[in-house]
């Protein structure tokens, strides 16, 4: 039971951060401005490398995107279970 939880909880924060990036993606200059400047100055990084260093260079990239991906999930669940301790806190204090 506690497996089928955790499946639906990812598939369920996978699907709002999705949803998330592309409200940022449609509506957030700055976030569109840093993805921007990132993608250039990888792009620089990639170019003035020499050639053995570009696996390097995308196995960094790709180390960072699961770092991040892995912080994003755990700040969303923690937001839900803040939220939801809120909310068990209001109703104690409300009766």
């Amino acid at each position: 039971m506690h497996n089928s939880l955790e499946v639906l909880l990812d598939s369920l924060i996978r699907n709002r951060i999705e949803a998330l990036y592309s409200d940022l993606l449609k509506n957030n200059t700055s976030y569109n401005q840093s993805s921007s400047d990132r993608n250039l100055y990888f792009n620089e990084l990639h170019e003035l490398l020499p050639q053995d260093m570009h696996k390097t260079l995308f196995l960094y990239d790709d180390a960072e995107l699961s770092v991040q991906t892995i912080l994003e999930r755990e700040i969303y669940l923690q937001g839900f279970k803040d939220a939801l301790q809120l909310h068990n806190e209001l109703n104690i204090t409300s009766t």
